[in-house]
């Protein structure tokens, strides 16, 4: 019996970010807002980055982000990417303002461009929890 390759791709949950995922599996992007101080963060922590506040909830995002940066990647040989590749591994700004490290999807390199409009989608493979990745 061969044993399947480990994944270096899937998140690994837990309580506190359970709700994150369970949202995305239901095709919603989750932030963190501090009601302290009144940013969003993301990634999710249990406190705020800003101000350290603990009184920060779950809010649903727009889904609606634009291209920081990004780096088309050729090669990768950790699994499963060696599949992937070549792959468009970005940062993006969300609308409600943190920036986030994403894939870009659905679009060629050549129509990459610095500020052009991004919404949300999510990666679904069975027994997997859904990932955000973003669209033109």
């Amino acid at each position: 019996m061969t044993k399947a390759a480990p994944r270096f791709d899937l998140p690994e949950p837990d309580d506190f970010t359970r709700p994150y995922w369970d949202a995305a599996a239901e095709g919603q992007l989750l932030l963190r807002r501090c009601h302290a101080c009144g940013k969003v963060h993301h990634y999710p922590r249990e406190f705020c980055p800003r101000c350290w506040s603990e009184n920060v909830t779950w809010e649903r995002a727009s889904g609606r982000a634009t291209l920081y940066t990004w780096s088309v990647v050729h090669r990768n040989d950790l699994p499963p990417f060696g599949a992937r590749v070549p792959y468009t591994a970005a940062v993006v700004d969300l609308a409600e303002g943190p920036r986030m490290m994403t894939e870009i999807v659905d679009c060629a390199e050549s129509d990459l461009a610095i500020g052009m409009e991004l919404r949300v989608t999510f990666r679904r493979e069975e027994g997997a929890e859904a990932v955000p990745v973003f669209r033109p």
